[in-house]
């Protein structure tokens, strides 16, 4: 059996249980149980992540505990899956109910995913982050459902008294030529164990799928779009009452003194007010008399860990840290480029929150994490409790982009919940996000291009940022992975960095080196970390490095990409997109590339910064440049579910407008002024493309590649060269709308600014 086990075929495992319970075997691949990559790849090689990148690390940390994660068949027929993994709105339950579905032979619809609780047995195979979830699960999850497919055949196989050669299992039902059928429900308990036994199965081949690779709806969009979808405020957790922290004018300040704790306690459904590590929290019976609670303290503050910073200070922080660049070969010219990229907020749709019930003995937490196990751990210390009386439910979070990595609310809620001895449910107002919350760092890119005649000889790129916080869980994966990574020891955000960058084109010899600087800020792995300030850096000097060679920017990188299949993206969108159309003058077409973890994406826009479309008036505003088209094609490898692609790439394609234009925070005097979304300035329906065609290219592989982060960097790098093309004058610093304050901040004390006007009175 053991020489059998291979590409195709797979050994898993019956669990011993009442109903039928299947589970993968580690160790695919290769016998050291790591992606092919890691093994077979030969030094030296011209790209780290040609050998192994980010995606495959995270891989292999999960490899060791995917047998502890199961698919279950019921007695109803249908089929359960605790995902260890967070949705919170990139569609992974859907991808993973369709890769069972597709396994099983049963309708998606029968699929039931649920998330599964922090499991610390898990170890490194329950964070989610880095477009890693469906290449780390593909497998894995297929197994175990293949498992269950081979069980109930056998049992099947028993009923009927026929060969499991002669049977068929379709739609979740058992069919035997002449003896009739079986829904899979009635086969659960017949088909399952009273031991644990290993099982040798053969997955399907991509040419014969039928749910995999076909356009499936979200099987939670009814739910959502009716209302009936539960996040984590919807939870009822008996007494636990909205709770809120006043919170220090200055980041990570703290609490000096409270004038008027009686005072406020005694307001109208106060129910407790208490100092904590991050403020004052008050609980009460509405969260508006939270909100009035917190306004009404009288709190005198320590300084935070940024006082007296702005982004003047920052910035010289940054480049007095930068390093150097390496040399210029003699008898070369070279282009060169400086780039500022401003600190981004990284809130998501859902405020942050989290729900607590501590007692003497135990705590029971509720929140959308992405990092259950270390928050599981870190609340546990901060409780003084044992790891084993922490239970740490994950509920479905509105949204992320990294910012559900931290568990900050979390840690909060049951900081409160000890305070009082009562549960809380608690949540942090919008503007608490923008000021104290976690931000995409500041940083510095500076790059440099060295050719003579029409070859490309070098290339340097040095990118410095305030330092990225990888205590969620990312940092132990590095700790524990380094001694097998071709990088050394190097630090956890440079192996971040060097793992999660690649170098698309052959030029010549290529460098990229990150520096950090510790500021003390709340910082977090924003939607695509590092790649779209590296990308958009880079894709502005190939557009400079184009014009010196008298290159068309298209045709340029056309001829400098590595592959057929990196090429094969950027013709779809020059196609598509009808690259080197006339237009108007101050209109302009921008072009870009980006390749990660096995997936390659290139981008089209067009961008209009005539004065009539920069000036157009925007209430409490800055209206700017508008990108009135944009295309985009992506190579993902195999595609689980196009239409969940589609959506994940739409959601970049904004998000790469935002980092380009609009979308940064403004740092002064140790604060951000930004105090909502009212004046952070993501990407608006005034400015989202009039036109927008996103290209799904064929399959080129067997396996999927990274999806969630993927159409971030070459957005927001074709959008930066098109306003290049379009006023002549390279952009240098992001957004590009930075220096423009347009609107008048929000005093920090209190620290929840008043709700604004009647909001009808802006209703068209």
């Amino acid at each position: 059996m053991v020489d059998a086990i291979g590409r195709r075929r797979f050994l898993g495992y019956v669990l011993a249980a009442p109903t039928l319970v299947a589970a993968a075997h580690t160790g695919w691949g290769s016998a050291a149980g790591r992606p092919e990559s890691l093994q077979s790849a030969q030094l030296p090689s011209p790209e780290i992540t040609e050998i192994v990148d980010l995606n495959d690390m995270m891989t292999a940390a999960a490899l060791p505990t995917s047998n502890l994660i199961a698919v279950e068949v019921g007695p109803a027929g249908t089929v359960s899956f605790a995902l260890p993994r967070a949705e919170v709105g990139q569609g992974i339950t859907t991808s993973t109910a369709m890769l069972i579905a597709e396994e099983l032979r049963v309708p998606v619809q029968r699929v039931r995913i649920a998330l599964a609780d922090a499991r610390p047995e898990l170890v490194f195979n329950q964070l989610t982050g880095g477009s890693n979830t469906t290449i780390a699960t593909f497998t894995p999850i297929r197994v175990a459902a293949a498992v269950a497919r081979h069980r109930l055949l056998e049992a099947a196989s028993a009923e009927f008294a026929v060969p499991t050669s002669r049977l068929t299992l379709e739609n979740g039902v058992v069919s035997a030529p002449g003896r009739g059928s079986l829904d899979i429900g009635s086969l659960a308990a017949k088909a399952a164990s009273a031991r644990v036994e290993p099982v040798a199965v053969e997955l399907r081949q991509r040419e014969s799928f039928t749910v995999i690779g076909e356009p499936h709806s979200r099987i939670d969009a009814l739910d959502a779009v009716t209302g009936r979808k539960k996040f984590t405020l919807d939870l009822d957790v008996p007494n636990a009452l909205p709770t809120m922290v006043c919170r220090p004018p200055t980041i990570n300040g703290t609490v000096g003194s409270v004038a008027n704790l009686p005072e406020v306690r005694a307001m109208p459904g106060v129910t407790d007010v208490a100092v904590i590590s991050t403020g004052v929290a008050v609980r009460a019976r509405t969260f508006g008399q939270c909100i009035d609670a917190v306004r009404a303290l009288r709190v005198s503050w320590r300084p935070g860990t940024a006082a007296g910073k702005s982004d003047a200070t920052v910035l010289d922080e940054l480049r007095a840290a930068e390093l150097p660049l390496g040399p210029r070969p003699p008898l070369t010219r070279s282009v060169e480029g400086t780039f500022t990229f401003y600190f981004r907020s990284n809130s998501a749709l859902e405020p942050n929150c989290a729900i607590a019930d501590v007692r003497a003995d135990r705590a029971e937490i509720w929140a959308g994490l992405k990092s259950p196990i270390v928050a599981q751990q870190t609340i546990a210390a901060k409780l003084g409790l044992p790891l084993s009386r922490v239970t740490v439910h994950v509920t479905e979070g509105g949204g992320s982009f990294g910012r559900k990595l931290f568990f900050d609310a979390a840690l909060e809620a049951a900081e409160a919940s000890q305070e009082f001895g009562k549960p809380v449910k608690l949540m942090w107002h919008r503007a608490d996000d923008s000021r104290q919350g976690r931000t995409h760092p500041m940083a510095t890119s500076r790059v440099r291009v060295t050719h003579a005649g029409g070859t490309v000889l070098s290339y340097d790129q040095r990118h410095t940022s305030v330092a990225t916080d990888l205590g969620h869980g990312l940092g132990e994966i590095i700790t524990a992975t380094a001694a097998r990574l071709p990088v050394g020891d190097i630090g956890f955000s440079e192996t971040f960095f060097q793992l999660s960058q690649a170098m698309p084109y052959d030029f010549g010899a290529n460098s990229r080196l990150q520096a950090e600087t510790d500021e003390g800020f709340n910082t977090g792995s924003m939607r695509n970390v590092y790649s779209p300030d590296v990308t958009c850096a880079r894709e502005l000097v190939v557009d400079q490095l184009a014009a010196a060679m008298a290159r068309d920017p298209y045709e340029f990188r056309r001829a400098f990409l590595r592959d057929e299949r990196s090429r094969a993206a950027l013709d779809k969108v020059a196609e598509v997109g009808g690259w080197g159309r006339p237009a108007p003058e101050g209109v302009a077409q921008g072009i870009a590339f980006h390749a990660e973890y096995k997936s390659v994406s290139a981008c089209l826009v067009e961008l209009d910064c005539r004065p009539e479309t920069v000036n157009r008036p925007i209430r409490d505003g800055v209206a700017g440049p508008r990108v009135t088209k944009a295309v985009f094609a992506v190579d993902v490898g195999l595609t689980v579910n196009p239409r969940g692609l589609e959506a994940q790439v739409m959601g970049c394609i904004c998000d790469g407008i935002a980092l380009a234009l609009t979308s940064s925070l403004h740092l002064r005097d140790g604060h951000f002024l930004e105090a909502s979304w009212d004046n952070y300035f993501y990407t608006r329906q005034w400015n989202t493309p009039l036109q927008l065609e996103i290209v799904i290219l064929p399959n080129t592989g067997d396996e999927p590649g990274g999806a969630g982060e993927l159409g971030v960097a070459a957005s927001m790098a074709a959008v930066a060269c098109a306003y290049g093309r379009a006023t002549g004058t390279t952009p240098t610093s992001f957004p590009i709308n930075h220096d423009t304050l347009s609107f008048t901040p929000k005093p920090t004390v209190p620290p929840i600014p008043p709700s604004p006007a009647d909001g009808r009175d802006h209703v068209w």
